[in-house]
């Protein structure tokens, strides 16, 4: 058993839609960023890259090169995914914090779960989406984006 952990963040952007966990979220403002901007996904990302020692999204996905600008991260965390079984390795399990005042998170958690389980190999027991504020605090209080924490548990894969 192999555990890592990811970080993400981005500031709020009004011009650009809400993508968290894979899935738009209307009625809020997006995530600045050189793809677009999904930090549960970029979290998810780091932590199983971390957790396998396979380097980080930014080796995986340079924002140097332009054609990850406005990428899809749910097809970075597919490709991630890739690199980590051909490394000989599953995710056993996912445990994931968003800290921020907007949006909340408890009312689109199972949704993200869905989307994401297919993706991860996992069933929805072994995926944890919870928000947190940060009680007003720093940039983060003031609105002005939010953070994500991950924490991932791999295996080698059996067989």
């Amino acid at each position: 058993m192999r555990v890592g952990i990811g970080y993400d963040s981005h500031r709020f952007d009004d011009g650009r839609p809400l993508i968290l966990g894979g899935l738009e979220h209307p009625g809020e403002p997006g995530l600045a960023g050189h793809s677009d901007g999904d930090a549960i996904c970029h979290a998810i990302i780091d932590a199983i890259l971390g957790a396998g020692a396979l380097g980080d999204i930014g080796t995986l996905f340079p924002d140097t090169d332009p054609a990850n600008e406005g990428a899809d991260s749910i097809d970075m965390l597919v490709e991630a995914m890739r690199v980590l079984r051909t490394a000989g390795y599953r995710v056993v399990n996912v445990d994931v914090t968003v800290i921020g005042e907007r949006p909340r998170i408890a009312p689109i958690s199972a949704a993200i779960v869905d989307r994401l389980a297919p993706i991860l190999g996992l069933v929805q027991r072994d995926i944890s989406i919870k928000g947190k504020t940060n009680e007003g605090m720093g940039w983060i209080g003031r609105a002005e984006g939010l953070a994500v924490l991950a924490v991932a548990g791999i295996d080698d894969e059996p067989g």
